[in-house]
């Protein structure tokens, strides 16, 4: 698991230093082409530097160890970023879909042969980040990834909008199919920002059923019935799971043992980085039970 953090945390810089110093080349590049499509996107890929960066700060954060007012340490950390990141694509989506707009009503001329350049540079640097982190499994990789999918096809729509615009001047063409790629990035943010949320709120992450859970510590020997059970994700890979089991017909000290034994073994199989089992006698009566 060190290892994958690593991997995380090495990604996320790499995304960040790629898209701060293709930031700097547009602004040079939007001013050299008279293209107010690039300067425009230009701005917003500095709105994605500084998501960037609070991601790789945040998952460093996360890896910290736990303290006493962050017991599980701050994992969680992550799930910030990732809400950060969603909500400052949303912004720039909206603003992007509104320069779109204004350039259909009023039509602007620029340089095709520079277009093309700068479009090809732009697919190979966000194509190499986005390729980086799309095996990411955290909430923040994978928002992060939706970032840089949307500069990818961005600058692939610059990039045949400048092809056609070599051979004929359509002007409305780069700024309409700028609106389509921009609706679809923002239509599946707002998927993710949903996701976010639910971890936020500690819903049970997806992949994983408690009630599934529930059946098969109820079918353990001796578990009479379960109360209590919680079940949520730190950052949408660790997951954490506590229940409060009534054990019955308990006859001696090694029963309880093996009742135990048997449903941790059933808890391993699913992908929990903490879990806790408080086991209870039929003859208790617990304070917490509902």
């Amino acid at each position: 698991m060190p290892h994958h953090h690593h991997h995380t945390n090495r990604n996320l810089t790499i995304a960040f230093f790629l898209n701060l110093a293709f930031t700097v080349l547009e602004v040079i590049g939007g001013l050299l082409t008279n293209s107010v499509a690039i300067l425009s996107d230009a701005l917003h890929d500095l709105g994605d530097s500084f998501s960037l960066g609070l991601s790789w700060y945040l998952d460093r954060k996360s890896k910290q160890k736990s303290t006493e007012q962050y017991s599980f340490g701050y994992q969680r950390f992550s799930l910030l970023g990732a809400l950060v990141n969603s909500l400052v694509l949303i912004g720039g989506s909206v603003y992007i879909i509104y320069e779109a707009v204004g350039r259909i009503l009023a039509p602007q001329h620029s340089n095709a042969q520079g277009m093309v350049l700068f479009a090809i540079l732009g697919v190979a640097v966000n194509g190499y980040a986005a390729w980086k982190l799309s095996s990411g499994r955290t909430m923040n990789e994978r928002v992060v990834s939706w970032h840089l999918l949307e500069d990818v096809l961005g600058w692939a729509a610059v990039l045949v909008v400048a092809i056609v615009l070599l051979f004929k001047d359509i002007h409305y063409l780069d700024p309409a199919l700028s609106l389509a790629i921009t609706i679809y990035i923002l239509y599946n943010v707002v998927r993710r920002l949903r996701d976010t949320l639910h971890l936020f709120l500690q819903g049970v992450p997806e992949g994983v059923s408690a009630g599934d859970i529930e059946r098969q510590l109820l079918a353990v020997p001796h578990v009479a019935s379960l109360h209590h059970t919680h079940l949520w994700s730190l950052e949408g890979e660790h997951h954490v799971f506590t229940t409060h089991v009534v054990l019955e017909d308990i006859q001696t000290f090694g029963e309880i043992l093996e009742a135990k034994r048997q449903m941790k073994d059933i808890l391993k199989n699913y992908p929990f980085s903490h879990y806790t089992i408080e086991t209870e006698l039929d003859e208790e009566s617990c304070e917490l039970a509902g």
